[in-house]
């Protein structure tokens, strides 16, 4: 008798999504963990001292309630105990020299603000929300639709017939700008420009990616609309809520499960799971990996001969830049220097739109950067249960770091001669973002109690998925997405092994916590 229905290996968003998915059919789950906690990036821990509470990565839910897969299973999630806090300042941009710009879930503030920041940037942002409006069915449907299916071909027709062959031509060209030209373009002040810039990183891009343009479109619409949500008490809270709604469908969730290959049939179809302990696991209708290519075709289906296009594939797979997460716990709420960031959930710190970019390539060349962009939550400004009353916590991403390590831009941090991250390089790094923190902050010194930083590799160790340190599940350029990811031959979430599927970051339609992969699989499978 067979253990499961589905397998399914990893317990990120989209391996929980799936799961509850298919649950919802009444198919029997297996969802295997190899860690002692389940939910992959989405992980909290009071990492600094008793009583406060850090999301370690993955913080920001605005991807997920806003999905189809929310839509599906939000009710039940709450019912489970999933709530979020909120905010109306969902993000802001901090200039070296103390000017800032928030963006709210208010579009005649904002539109307000952006036009005291140039006369002509509040009706820009407004023109390019509505057209964006106009436009987001379609856009949101490629984003999040079966590329390779008869309902894409029928949408994509719908906008041809619509806006005519010449008309969808110009939709996609638009569509391809890349942050710089669109920026420059459609806003005239530094602030907007600086605003919107670094959120491209959140994609796993760079402004001079080819369609990270549009992107910004997306993110300024959804995070207008729905803010930068946290999950009330800490993500976990999240994982805790899936885990729950999976045992009252039937299914079951394993950690220290790690899994060490995939089980053929004598037909070559996936028919389970073996452990590292020797156990073997079967399912009846198939096996679902939430992890990288190499992952995937190197380990989990090592010594299997795999088709030279697969091979090839995964050979040339590319992965982006690393990541570095450090928290800080605070006696007091950070006094921000200039005024109206007290309740804003993201800021960036930045020189601006050439300030990401410069700082993007150095990281992208393996130097340290000299001027980071750094990402700064403020979750007890949403959730004050998060820390003691009257204390607070700080977030803090950045988006920029090299995964091996060949020098530092400022000329200040020796790299190491392997070009591995050492505790003394991640110390020392860390030391660089927090002097500019410092000079934001009125009261950052005598606030401090404890941080706790993350380098590329201290990420890496905790995931496996995470390669160097990138959170995206590999790089987010144009031609390693869409239909072309994670490999030119991929076809939806199918492998070239029956009854296997392949979802998570690495797959369509990529990154973030919108359970994308983990919705249209568990959509499409019976």
């Amino acid at each position: 008798m067979a253990d499961a229905d589905y397998i399914i290996v990893g317990s990120g968003i989209n391996a929980l999504v799936a799961a509850a998915m298919l649950g919802k059919k009444g198919r029997k789950v297996l969802l295997l963990e190899r860690n002692d906690v389940a939910g992959g990036c989405i992980r909290t821990e009071e990492i600094t001292e008793p009583g406060f509470i850090h999301d370690v990565m993955a913080t920001t839910f605005v991807l997920f309630t806003t999905s189809p897969a929310y839509g599906v299973l939000g009710a039940d999630l709450a019912r489970h105990g999933l709530e979020f806090a909120n905010t109306e300042d969902a993000t802001g941009v901090l200039f070296p020299d103390g000017r800032s710009l928030v963006l709210s879930r208010d579009r005649a503030r904002n539109v307000e603000a952006f036009s005291r920041a140039h006369p002509d940037d509040g009706a820009a942002f407004a023109r390019e929300m509505a057209r964006f409006g106009d436009n987001a069915g379609f856009v949101f449907g490629l984003l999040g639709g079966r590329l390779w299916s008869l309902d894409m071909l029928k949408v994509v027709g719908k906008e041809a017939w619509k806006r005519g062959i010449k008309g969808l031509a110009a939709f996609f060209g638009e569509a391809l700008v890349s942050a710089r030209p669109y920026l420059e373009t459609r806003y005239k002040s530094e602030e907007v420009q600086g605003l919107f810039a670094p959120w491209v990183l959140h994609c796993g891009l760079n402004p001079d990616n080819t369609y990270s343009g549009e992107m910004l479109k997306v993110i300024g619409f959804a995070m207008e609309a729905a803010g930068a949500p946290i999950v009330k008490g800490g993500a976990r809270n999240a994982v805790k809520a899936f885990e729950a709604l999976i045992r009252e469908q039937g299914g079951s969730i394993r950690t220290g499960a790690d899994v060490e290959r995939i089980a053929l049939d004598d037909a070559g179809r996936a028919m389970g799971v073996r452990l590292a302990d020797g156990d073997l696991l079967t399912a009846r209708r198939g096996v679902i990996a939430s992890v990288t290519p190499n992952q995937l075709y190197e380990r989990l289906l090592g010594g299997e001969k795999l088709p030279e296009a697969v091979s090839e594939g995964v050979a040339n797979y590319r992965y982006g830049k690393g990541d570095m997460q450090i928290h800080y716990a605070l006696n007091a709420v950070p006094k921000w220097r200039s005024p109206g960031l007290e309740k804003t959930a993201l800021i960036h710190l930045t020189s601006g739109l050439d300030g990401v970019s410069k700082a993007t390539n150095e990281a992208e060349r393996g130097m340290l950067p000299a001027e980071p962009t750094i990402c700064v939550g403020q979750p007890t400004a949403l959730d004050p249960s998060r820390a003691p009353e009257g204390k607070a916590i700080l977030w803090l991403q950045l988006p920029e770091a090299p995964r091996f390590i060949k020098g530092d831009a400022a000329g200040e941090i020796a790299a190491p001669a392997d070009g591995r991250w050492t505790a003394d390089v991640r110390e020392k790094y860390a030391d660089r973002v927090e002097a500019i923190l410092r000079s934001h902050i009125e009261n950052f010194d005598e606030a401090v109690i404890k941080r706790k930083v993350y380098s590329p590799a201290d990420l890496e160790a905790m995931n496996v998925n995470l390669v160097g340190g990138d959170p995206y599940g590999g790089y987010c350029g144009i031609d390693q997405f869409f239909i072309w990811r994670p490999l030119k031959t991929s076809v939806n979430h199918t492998t070239h092994v029956p009854g296997l599927y392949h979802i998570g970051a690495s797959s369509h339609p990529g990154p973030g916590l919108g359970g994308g992969s983990g919705f249209l699989l568990g959509k499409a499978l019976s």
